[in-house]
């Protein structure tokens, strides 16, 4: 696999990210309402229950706009399968392998572009307690962002269809986000559902939220060890990176979309 190949596939979705101005600004009015106005309100809500709800919710929120932004690049995808761009892209001297791995590693490295800004305004807002253990979480977080790019591109190579693609990533972020401990402390899942609670213990968001959360101080301690946190966050990221492969590779024999 060369290096220089992998980084044109990389720097192309780097400079291919500007083009979603307009959703970035919208974006980053919907992170700074969520802490500004719904988290405010809401700590107020439950302050007796979560003394501390605040600098959780700021967290979790972190974590959602991080998962939502990486996301993107699956669009990139059926854009450029309706205009052609797809099959030109094919016929350049790059594998399809490399056209993967380098796609779902550019995908993460400008989802941290864009959210970079907004994770110093958090970090200011939350405080660093530890700052080995805030390394060892934004590392985590690198994988994350890197393992749901290639859940977009395998879905997006799978569906084929721009439409079904919108509602099956509607109904995801419904699931996904809801079902994890990004808004809701695994505690108070399992009183009011534990069904929810078991769910959450699997998802990808729950161990990147908590261990956002351990690195800035916000939880003093982990449900799992932060090793374990990190190493589900690398088999997702390898999981999805190994499946996206497969479905460029098997899906797409022939160098055409349909």
């Amino acid at each position: 696999m060369g290096f220089k190949q992998l980084w044109l596939v990389i720097e192309r979705d780097l400079r291919m990210f500007v083009q979603y101005r307009f959703m970035l600004i919208m974006r980053g009015i919907w992170f700074t309402a969520q802490v500004a106005l719904f988290g405010l309100v809401v700590n107020r809500l439950v302050q007796e229950a979560v003394p501390d709800y605040f600098h959780y919710y700021v967290a979790g929120v972190t974590i959602i706009t991080l998962y939502s932004t990486a996301m993107f690049i699956g669009y990139d995808i059926f854009e450029e399968a309706e205009h052609g761009v797809f099959e030109y892209l094919l016929t350049l001297p790059v594998s399809r392998r490399e056209l993967v791995l380098g796609r779902s590693i550019g995908g993460g490295l400008r989802t941290f572009i864009y959210i970079g800004p907004l994770l110093l305004v958090v970090l200011f807002i939350l405080g660093v307690s530890n700052p080995l253990y805030l390394l060892v979480a934004v590392a985590s977080l690198f994988l994350f962002a890197f393992g749901v790019s290639g859940m977009s591109i395998t879905i997006a190579v799978a569906m084929k269809s721009g439409d079904k693609y919108d509602i099956l990533i509607g109904v995801l972020d419904a699931l996904i986000v809801r079902l994890s401990t990004t808004m809701y402390p695994t505690l108070y899942m399992q009183r009011a559902a534990p069904a929810y609670a078991t769910i959450a213990n699997f998802n990808p968001l729950t161990y990147a939220a908590d261990l956002f959360r351990w690195g800035t101080g916000v939880e003093s301690t982990l449900q799992f060890s932060p090793l374990i946190g990190v190493l589900a966050l690398f088999v997702f990221f390898f999981s999805f990176t190994f499946v996206g492969v497969v479905f460029y590779e098997r899906r797409l024999e022939g160098g055409s979309w349909q």
